[in-house]
């Protein structure tokens, strides 16, 4: 499989970080901004042609080729 993506990577890291800013101060800003930010996610290039378990790689510490 092939690496994932910077900007990729990126984004999930920031939709984690707006998710728990959104649980401690619920604003409309912030969930709009993890909208955002899910589909940037969700429908980033890197995922067409793959199934739902090269999804799990970017949750997944150590694998998919990013490590933290």
């Amino acid at each position: 499989m092939r690496p994932i993506p910077d900007d990729l990577a990126h984004a999930q890291e920031e939709w984690h970080a707006t998710y728990r800013q959104l649980a401690v101060h619920p604003r409309t800003a912030l969930r709009r901004r993890l909208i955002r930010l899910s589909s940037q996610v969700l429908f980033h290039p890197y995922w067409q042609g793959r199934g739902t378990a090269a999804r799990t790689a970017l949750s997944v510490p150590g694998r998919g080729g990013r490590s933290r």
